[in-house]
């Protein structure tokens, strides 16, 4: 038991290392964009070139992850992320960061699905909710410690963060080799929907194609309003970036809490698909409640609820996806990064068109989405029920 736990452990710290990587690198953005002399454009395309190839590469991870096996993929997605930061330190053109961009996407492509199975192969239908709690946390986490350790390395220089991050993938890599073994697929599925098939077979079956549905257009959603959280919060209620630092810390520090300590407790008693279709009625709610307030506090207080529902939504969905899984842990996690995916690039975009032309329209939408998206979830919670009694 305690061999197994430490190689759990040790797949959700390389998550944790990564995303601790990717928050490095976040306070010395703005620098290099000057020390390089680039244009917005090109920083916006930088992250659009990670979420494309996290994209195109998420399905395929997935089956892969399924057919060779998670350790492998983990390993493989280690080294790949340690390179992509080494190149982004040393990168001089745009096309060198472009590549970084690149294959920093295919990086966490790789592991996210594999990581993900690897927990589920390792944990009970009864522990699984706790231990996806512990993969939204250390992914949390990272994003939370990553910025403040980040300025402080930046003394050193504005390239030494990524050096940091290279090593410490680099680092998750070797332990990933030394410690991981291959989990036996003998687990426990909630209900027998996962027949060995393709991802055609999958996507047939009710019970994924209407949650990939719900997930697709719940990112839509929840990325038209986070994506540019910043520029409305600071344009339509006249927040300082020092409030919108604090109110964004704050939410990670009370997410991170929630996903390891109440995260678990709270399935137990709704399920995942209670929790999920709580959290969309909870932050379309307040989110119209943001559209129509002068309040700062309100705001803030709104704030907080929506990046809370939000955060607890993520590890709903995984931990309702690998509990019918089977199986095909890697292949169904793999489609669950693409259909967010899709949602994560199509959302910001959408966003900033609607504001372009009111500033309050991707309240609105946003709330309407996640409201529609909640009302759909019911319809699939009868669905489920369905499938579980034939």
């Amino acid at each position: 038991m305690k061999k197994k736990n430490r190689m759990m452990y040790l797949a959700i710290f390389n998550l944790f290392l990564v995303f601790l990587g990717v928050g490095l690198v976040i306070p010395v953005i703005p620098q290099l964009k000057e020390e390089m002399g680039f244009s917005g454009a090109t920083m916006g395309m930088m992250i659009s070139i990670f979420a494309i190839a996290q994209l195109i590469t998420s399905p395929i991870s997935g089956i892969l992850s399924d057919k060779i096996g998670r350790k492998k993929m983990i390993a493989i997605g280690m080294i790949i992320f340690s390179l992509s930061e080494l190149l982004f330190g040393l990168a001089q053109t745009k096309t060198g960061f472009y590549v970084s961009r690149g294959l920093g996407g295919v990086a966490a492509a790789l592991l996210m699905p594999s990581v993900t199975a690897f927990v589920a192969d390792m944990t009970t239908i009864a522990e699984r909710s706790k231990a996806m709690g512990m993969v939204s946390a250390a992914i949390s986490g990272g994003f939370i410690i990553g910025p403040g350790v980040g300025g402080f390395i930046a003394y050193l220089g504005i390239r030494a963060p990524f050096f940091v991050a290279a090593i410490l993938a680099f680092i998750g890599f070797v332990l990933t080799l030394a410690v991981l073994k291959e989990p036996d697929r003998r687990i426990q599925s909630a209900v027998e929907t996962t027949e060995s098939g393709s991802i055609k077979d999958i996507l047939k079956n009710p019970v994924f194609t209407s949650l990939f549905i719900i997930i697709l257009i719940s990112s839509f959603g929840l990325q038209a309003f986070e994506s540019i959280y910043s520029i409305m919060a600071t344009i339509n209620f006249n927040f300082t970036t020092g409030e919108i630092a604090m109110v964004i810390t704050v939410s990670g520090v009370l997410a991170l809490i929630c996903q390891l300590f109440f995260f678990d407790g709270i399935v137990q008693k709704i399920g995942e698909m209670g929790l999920i279709q709580l959290t969309f009625f909870v932050s379309a709610i307040f989110i119209a409640v943001i559209a129509f307030t002068n309040s700062h506090l309100v705001v803030i207080g709104s704030t907080f609820v929506i990046f809370l529902a939000f955060d607890l939504f993520r590890p709903a969905v995984t931990t309702y996806l690998s509990k019918h899984a089977g199986d095909q842990q890697g292949t169904i996690n793999g489609l669950n990064s693409t259909f967010t995916g899709f949602g994560n690039i199509i959302g910001p975009m959408a966003a900033g068109y609607l504001f372009d032309i009111n500033h309050f329209y991707p309240y609105y939408v946003s709330a309407v989405i996640l409201f529609g998206t909640g009302i759909l979830s019911l319809f699939l919670n009868g669905k489920t029920k369905s499938v579980v009694g034939e």
